[in-house]
């Protein structure tokens, strides 16, 4: 989690646990929010986890948001298709995971 924790850091976003609501069977893990910047991590679903499965959750929602940020911010090219830039954060987010 430090390398996502520093990068966010780095990029000047705050990270705040919020409520994101219920969406039934699907799960909102977090979200980002260009003006702040911020990301939101869903303290519903964090509520639920163990210690250990904090971390690896935060590392996860953190380095998929800070993708988004990459991409609001023009460090990166925003694909044209939400599915593919979803997988894309995804992927990002496991390759910081992975530096730890």
């Amino acid at each position: 989690m430090n390398t996502a924790l520093r990068l966010a850091r780095e990029y000047g976003i705050t990270i705040h646990f919020a409520d994101l609501g219920d969406w039934g069977i699907d799960e909102l893990r977090s979200e980002y929010d260009p003006s702040g910047p911020t990301i939101r991590v869903n303290s519903r679903v964090a509520e639920q986890l163990t210690a250990d499965e904090l971390g690896e959750f935060l590392c996860l929602t953190i380095g998929h948001e800070l993708y988004h940020h990459r991409e609001a911010i023009g460090e990166i090219e925003r694909l044209p298709e939400r599915k593919d830039r979803e997988i894309a954060a995804n992927a990002f987010a496991r390759v910081l995971m992975e530096r730890e």
